[in-house]
């Protein structure tokens, strides 16, 4: 069964190319309820690897493909995502390398899995959950969590916001890189129930810069006017094995998310976000939000 995609003449043909590397090293269990593995792989770098069989659902693997290549195009900070092909043999000689079910221990499934680069080499870099809120002052690039909130308010992220600081060791700042994107579309569900609170970061300091609309921009304007056919090419290069083959499924999920952009979805739910009991926009004048919200 073939997928009839709308025709999609897209210019910027790199953001639908994906790249495939080979697991070649275990490194470690990661946290979270994915239970994702840190696997070093034939490029020489370390990938974030979240498998076919994670506890959470399948579809995880498609969402953090979807949305982190539609926040990378948008210009956020986000890893880079590969295809990552994990073969038979490693699996075999590595008992480390298995999930954990209700029902029991699983190895990890062998073939095409979703990764993410690491923030940063464990070999030359740092990379920490959280930061001291004396120390977020020393981040580079902490505007551009307005940005990611607007993305997570458009694809309806069901999970806090995670961010990863990391530093190399020679360095006194930081930068954050946004990851974990697995449960936005509502995880495996596929649909949108806007929340004020969901999809948000947990600490407020993170926006204290957030004066007005302005704060949102360049990333709320790039979101609000993409093309389709950017959507539909990154969607039509996810792996089919990522969400069982149900084309029709994802094609749909597209058009709900395109249509999303032509009801002001993004500014009503940032809005709904400030009039919450978070306060989160301490510096955003109120008669601003009524006037442009």
């Amino acid at each position: 069964m073939s997928l009839a995609w709308p025709l999609c003449p897209n210019p910027k043909r790199e953001q639908m190319h994906l790249t495939t590397v080979l697991a070649v090293q275990h490194v470690r269990r990661m946290r979270g309820g994915s239970q994702s593995h840190m696997i070093r792989c034939s490029d020489g770098n370390f990938y974030v690897v979240k498998f076919r069989n994670n506890p959470q659902h399948l579809r995880i693997l498609a969402n953090e493909m979807l949305a982190t290549r539609l926040a990378e195009y948008v210009g956020l900070p986000v890893p880079a995502t590969v295809i990552v092909e994990v073969g038979t043999w490693l699996v075999d000689h590595t008992p480390e390398m298995n999930i954990q079910l209700p029902g029991g221990t699983v190895r990890c499934k062998e073939g095409p899995q979703f990764g993410s680069l690491y923030a940063v080499s464990p070999l030359v870099g740092q990379v920490f959950d959280r930061l001291p809120t004396d120390v977020l002052a020393r981040v580079q690039n902490l505007e551009t969590f307005a940005g990611i909130l607007a993305m997570d308010k458009w694809t309806c992220n069901a999970d806090g916001r995670q961010a990863a600081f990391w530093r190399t060791l020679r360095q006194r700042t930081y930068r954050t890189t946004f990851i974990d994107q697995g449960h936005c579309f509502n995880a495996g569900e596929w649909n949108f129930p806007d929340h004020a609170l969901r999809g948000v970061y947990s600490g407020n300091e993170v926006y204290e810069q957030v004066t007005g609309w302005e704060s949102f921009q360049p990333w709320l304007s790039r979101i609000e006017h993409m093309e389709h056919s950017v959507v539909w090419g990154i969607a039509a290069s996810i792996p089919p094995e990522w969400y069982a083959g149900d084309w029709g499924a994802l094609q749909r999920l597209v058009e709900r998310l395109l249509e999303r952009l032509g009801v002001d979805v993004i500014r009503h739910s940032i809005g709904a976000f400030q009039l919450s009991p978070r306060h989160p926009f301490p510096n955003w004048a109120e008669c601003e939000l009524e006037a442009t919200g």
